[in-house]
């Protein structure tokens, strides 16, 4: 088991070059407005979870992640010649609603405000 401090940091930086290559590599259409918001390494360092949040619909956010799904060969192996371990962690993509979730307990909460006054 790894270091709790390794696997965040690990997750940083794939994170970080996830990115870039996403953003400069990646030239599949269904991965439009696609942004890394968090990447959590399992305690192997075999395994990572990428959290993703997509701007628009719910199908354009469907096909971004399958859009990813399918190119996580292709991210692993550019990711194996950028960042040097023994093992690359397999990419599992999935969909981050957090900042919708927030979005949304806000509005209840302005709501709240507006009913009071």
């Amino acid at each position: 088991m790894a270091n709790p401090h390794r696997q965040e940091k690990l997750g940083e930086l794939i994170a970080m070059e996830l990115s870039d290559l996403i953003r400069t590599r990646l030239k599949d259409p269904r991965v439009g407005f696609a942004s890394i918001t968090h990447v959590e390494v399992s305690g192997d360092l075999r395994h990572a979870k990428v959290f993703i949040s997509v701007m628009g619909s719910e199908e354009e956010q469907a096909a971004s992640i399958k859009g990813l799904k399918h190119a996580s060969g292709y991210l692993r192996h550019e990711l194996a010649e950028r960042i040097v371990l023994r093992y690359m962690p397999e990419l599992v993509f999935k969909l981050d609603t957090s900042i919708a979730e927030g979005a949304r307990v806000l509005e209840l909460i302005r709501q709240n405000e507006q009913e009071r006054q």
